[in-house]
């Protein structure tokens, strides 16, 4: 068997193994989210974290199969993250509302379908959470408007929840 032969049964291997890894964390994962009652948007976020991880592992060990000279990868590695900080730098705001997202999903008691009220002295909004992504959290308000409040700007707002959703949430 020529090395490029053996190189692509390695990776065919790895990519049908990484498939059912993915299916099996997938399966246990929607388990025990239905298990702890958490909204579909939470799996779905928790899915795309770990399907990250698990590209970013096949990738690794796919460039170990194929022998890349690793001061090449490490010149591209660098090069690629310098690019990607610069342009977090220049968008810092987008870093920031990331953060404040995962900051919003792990550690506070706000839940898609929730009432809410933010109590701004000059804009304040009450409605029903409608979707918490990346970037905005949207509101339906009882004018049925969408309103859409930026992550960052959510945490730094004091945030009133009914009495209901706070015992749904513990």
């Amino acid at each position: 068997m020529k090395p490029y032969q053996f190189q692509f049964l390695q990776s065919l291997i790895l990519l049908l193994a990484m498939t059912g890894v993915k299916i099996l964390l997938r399966s246990i994962i929607n388990r025990l989210m239905n298990k702890l009652h958490f909204a579909a948007e939470r799996k779905r976020i928790i899915s795309k974290i770990i399907n990250f991880f698990i590209i970013l592992f096949t990738f690794v060990v796919l460039i170990a199969i194929w022998g890349v000279d690793p001061e090449q990868l490490i010149l591209f590695v660098t090069s690629a993250l310098t690019i990607l900080g610069i342009a977090f730098f220049a968008q810092w705001s987008i870093l920031s509302n990331i953060t404040s997202s995962l900051i919003l999903f792990f550690n506070h008691p706000i839940r898609i379908g929730g009432k809410v009220k933010i109590l701004d002295k000059d804009y304040p909004i009450e409605g029903e959470v409608e979707n918490i992504s990346l970037f905005f959290m949207y509101i339906r308000t009882a004018n049925n408007e969408v309103v859409s409040i930026p992550n960052t700007v959510l945490l730094q707002k004091t945030i009133s929840l009914e009495a209901d959703e706070m015992k749904k949430n513990e």
